[in-house]
């Protein structure tokens, strides 16, 4: 991690959306920018909260410890997204660790002056804790389907997933290249299993391969899939 002068542009992240225009003044003059490169940690579990993290450019994947050597992706914040506040509340202390996933440059402010910001602009404290009923409702979902989907429909719904939140590029691939080792960490599988069930789906003609890119060919029924529930 390293500072930077490479400020993100006015109004592109989610602080700058929704707070006052007269606070921005204070937002610049508290903010911080950093680079990270691929694989730097934002934060680590267990980590005490100093602060939130708002990506300007990049990838960033929020990720959780699963059993001794695995780990859980809960998401993956892109350009403009908060990260951190899963630290809020009364312990101070990060539940997940944050990872860049390519080199990512974020604003950083600091706690003290993110609370100050909660207590004057009241549309950025709503717009917030919708942000957080929105994620509860989607952990909960990822939970049930952990405990209760087959590990294909899991792998189906990743990727219709990824593709609703990135959309595809000029070729029709999913807007996002991830390692085979994070989309099963993202899958809640482990990769052995993953690679197996993703070159099914090709053979099968549901999507292609072309190295880490994923084209969806057959939407429906990797949707077929995810209504899937283990007996």
């Amino acid at each position: 991690m390293k500072e930077s002068k490479k400020m993100c542009a006015p109004g592109s992240c989610f602080l700058c959306q929704q707070t006052l225009k007269d606070w921005r003044p204070a937002i610049e003059a508290n903010r911080k920018c950093f680079h990270f490169k691929k694989g730097e940690l934002l934060f680590k579990e267990g980590d005490a909260v100093k602060g939130m993290f708002f990506v300007n450019h990049g990838l960033v994947k929020i990720h959780k410890k699963w059993g001794d050597e695995k780990e859980l992706i809960l998401r993956i914040a892109k350009d403009g997204d908060i990260a951190g506040h899963r630290g809020l509340g009364s312990d101070t202390i990060y539940p997940v660790s944050a990872t860049a996933l390519e080199a990512t440059d974020v604003c950083y402010v600091d706690l003290d002056f993110f609370e100050s910001t909660l207590k004057v602009n009241h549309e950025f404290l709503y717009q917030l804790m919708m942000f957080f009923a929105s994620e509860l409702q989607e952990s909960e979902k990822r939970m049930r389907n952990l405990a209760h989907m087959p590990v294909r429909g899991r792998i189906a719904n990743a990727l219709l997933t990824l593709k609703q939140k990135f959309g595809t590029d000029e070729a029709g691939n999913i807007n996002i290249i991830l390692s085979r080792q994070d989309l099963a960490s993202y899958t809640g599988t482990v990769y052995e299993t993953l690679f197996r069930s993703m070159n099914e789906m090709q053979e099968e003609g549901l999507i292609k391969l072309n190295g880490k890119k994923i084209k969806i060919l057959k939407e429906q029924k990797l949707r077929e899939a995810t209504k899937a529930i283990n007996n």
